[in-house]
């Protein structure tokens, strides 16, 4: 074991590193990481630390961000709820003030998360008093929001708060970074010349844009950003909707003068943007035609990715890219890096928005724009073009293609600048689920321009089985089923408890107890552990047309917990339906599953703060993931069967992605709901990979995956190629 001494000067601490895994002495630096999960153990006298502490951090390293974290053992292990994170950056120093409520069995530190070489210069403990670690606490939460209302909590509700200041995601690169490699790596010149000539099919886009007084210096700068386009087959149609200001109309003509490609409608009577939108598209003799707003900015590349997109997909009739912000600057900011098409997040929001681009027979099928819901016409269209496709037939086109404009009163600045366009949303989706169920009900969000879909119940109630594993443990287990019977809405289902092996007196009398009371059947499984195994053999005895994987450690938070997957599960196309998770002490610990992320999958947004929405509001949205966990998972029985069930080969890990994977192959869409919430008692009952056997099944079953499932792995469609595969906060990729 290679170890290491280091000490810090600190008031009262002193500390020796030991490194334990994936670690090894450096050239030019006193650590080389060999591996994604390199951890120092931290060997300290018989002062443990206790209370209120400054903890700082400074690494010298060859790269530029690291994502470092401190483990405290309180006697239960490795838990990832008593990580304290640090999102570092090289050779600077960090500081995070934590509390350790009791002395701490041992203190693990992962530098890293990357292979890299480092240096640890400072790592410090520093002694605080309550009041001043209180002061520290709201100067730091001032920075985000009025603290007043905070001050008259407790210290360690002011805790909780400062600690979602830093476990709210922490991207290890800024966007202007990634700009810059992103334009190195793909926009060069000769770059875009060699794709320009592979276009076999170089199609007529027709730029459909509507103005109205617009900003002279913006419209200007719109046009202009048509004109540079690197793909010349483009035409440029402009309905301008009678405005009162003689310079639009005279910008405007300029233009028509100077090129032929550039052709206006002035409209003699307002109308708004429908109308005006129609009367651009009925100017449009492209093949395709694609939307601009008449302040905002398409990238140089827009139309000839777009067109290398059109080759690669001929079948395909809609196509859309990623987008971000600017500001009157010029400043680029916020990237949407969006999901491959995902039906039911499109049913939660508009997030496909900007650059869409659509066949212009489409177009013509579904009529045009739709007078009485202006302010969301882009997402009625989009809903009643998506009616005419197949899945297949809607392709996300993963680069930075547009540019909304974020100035005061634009909904790219706040959504709250224009309400109108919530309400217009709502009657676009009500509008489309009347004629395809008119049982399927449409209601606001919290978040403005987001939807809830509430589907119809099956008439009769199914019976749902819910699968609890088990192995002693009454503390967990009798939390999670008092949990289901009395917070729980939807009536109609069974507790099957399958018992792996349970040696407890007070949990096999628990069990008896409950077989007695008709609360549950308890089936046996009288071998060694295997998740997969063991839930195969409770669905073999489930009553039910629904089974639903519940781990021991679940506590049900909501009423409708049930009543809301059930609903979900009951739709012919969703597989299965996950829920979202939360750590005990709040932060989220699951909300969908990303594939690649740490060589076979991650959890979205893991550690996020409860009150947080997410990245571009999809902690709050119903959406399609490839995988969920199945800590608490429910899915038709018959296609539980239909795929075989859980991977026996997969004893602990990974088996519910591979199952996911297998039900996503046999044609359902996998479905993630933010409305069941469950607190996930996480590695409580089965404990951490802490022991060279556990490690080498670990792996075996991470090498299975990879064999298995090859490239799929790091093309998750319900993610991003440009999101990182490294950590779980949706930040961008290194």
């Amino acid at each position: 074991m290679l170890s290491a001494s280091l000490d810090w000067l600190s008031p009262t601490l002193k500390f020796r590193l030991l490194a334990k895994q994936d670690l090894q002495s450096g050239q030019g630096f006193d650590w080389l990481a060999t591996g994604n999960d390199p951890y120092f153990h931290l060997k300290h006298g018989s002062r443990q630390p206790l209370g209120w502490y400054m903890v700082s951090v400074k690494l010298r390293a060859n790269v530029a961000k690291l994502g470092a974290k401190l483990y405290v053992d309180y006697g239960d292990g490795i838990e990832e709820q008593h990580a304290i994170q640090f999102s570092l950056t090289n050779n600077k120093l960090f500081k995070r003030l934590c509390y350790f409520p009791q002395r701490p069995v041992r203190l693990r530190f992962d530098p890293c998360i990357q292979p890299c070489q480092f240096s640890v210069e400072v790592f410090s403990l520093a002694k605080l008093s309550e009041k001043r670690a209180r002061k520290l606490m709201l100067k730091k939460l001032q920075n985000r929001r009025n603290t007043d209302p905070f001050k008259q909590l407790a210290s360690a509700e002011i805790l909780c708060l400062y600690n979602q200041c830093f476990d709210d995601g922490f991207g290890l690169i800024t966007y202007s970074q990634w700009l810059a490699e992103y334009q190195q790596r793909q926009l060069q010149p000769q770059q875009l010349e060699l794709i320009s000539q592979s276009l076999t099919q170089q199609p007529l886009i027709s730029v459909i844009m509507a103005s109205y007084n617009s900003p002279i210096a913006y419209l200007a700068q719109c046009i202009a950003s048509v004109k540079a386009q690197v793909y010349p087959h483009w035409q440029l149609c402009i309905a301008d909707d009678a405005s009162t200001d003689p310079e639009v109309l005279a910008l405007l003509q300029s233009y028509v003068t100077a090129d032929e490609r550039i052709v206006i409608c002035a409209r003699e009577q307002n109308g708004h943007i429908s109308a005006a939108s129609n009367s651009a598209l009925a100017l449009a003799e492209g093949e395709y035609v694609a939307l601009l707003d008449h302040d905002d900015l398409l990238a140089p590349h827009a139309l000839l990715m777009m067109a290398q997109a059109i080759n690669r997909h001929p079948q395909a009739e809609f196509f859309y890219s990623d987008e971000d912000k600017i500001d009157e600057q010029g400043n680029r900011s916020e990237p949407h890096f969006k999901s491959a098409w995902n039906r039911d997040l499109f049913y939660s929001h508009n997030y496909i928005t900007h650059l869409a681009v659509i066949k212009h027979s489409l177009m013509t099928k579904v009529g045009g724009f739709r007078t009485g819901v202006e302010g969301s016409q882009d997402y009625d269209v989009f809903l009643r073009a998506i009616a005419h496709l197949g899945n297949k037939q809607i392709i996300h086109v993963p680069h930075v293609l547009y540019h909304w404009r974020a100035i005061n009163g634009s909904t790219a600045l706040s959504a709250g600048e224009k309400t109108y366009t919530n309400k217009a949303g709502l009657k676009a989706l009500t509008d489309y689920f009347t004629p395809i169920n008119l049982a399927v009900e449409v209601t606001a969000h919290q978040l403005n321009n987001c939807y809830r879909i509430t589907w119809p119940l099956p008439e009769p109630l199914p019976l749902v089985s819910l699968i609890i594993p088990t192995r002693d443990g009454i503390e967990l287990l009798k939390q999670c089923i008092d949990s289901i019977y009395q917070r729980t809405d939807y009536r109609n289902f069974e507790i099957i408890i399958v018992d792996n092996q349970s040696r407890c007196r007070r949990t096999l009398a628990y069990m008896a107890e409950l077989t007695q009371q008709g609360l549950a059947r308890v089936v046996k499984f009288d071998d060694e552990f295997n998740f997969s195994a063991i839930n195969n053999h409770g669905v073999a005895h489930a009553k039910g047309s629904i089974v639903g994987l519940i781990n021991n450690d679940i506590e049900v938070l909501n009423r409708d917990w049930l009543t809301e997957m059930v609903r979900q599960v009951s739709r012919p196309d969703i597989g299965c339906v996950g829920a979202k998770l939360f750590y005990p002490d709040k932060r989220i610990q699951h909300a969908g599953v990303v594939l690649g992320i740490g060589g076979v999958a991650g959890h979205a947004h893991k550690y996020f703060g409860s009150h947080h929405h997410g990245y571009h509001s999809r902690l709050s949205l119903v959406q399609n993931f490839s995988a969920v966990t199945a800590a608490a998972l429910l899915v038709r029985k018959a296609v539980y069967q239909e795929v075989g069930g859980l991977e026996t080969r997969l004893k602990v890990a990974f088996n519910d992605v591979d199952f996911c994977l297998k039900v996503r192959e046999a044609g359902y869409r996998n479905l993630w709901t933010p409305f069941a919430e469950l607190t996930h008692h996480e590695s409580v009952s089965r404990g951490y990979e802490d022991s060279t056997e556990k490690q080498q099944r670990f792996q075996s079953e991470i090498d299975y995956m990879q064999q298995k499932w090859g490239e799929q792995l790091l093309n998750d469609p319900c993610y991003n190629p440009n999101l990182t595969l490294t950590h779980e906060d949706f930040s961008c990729r290194v």
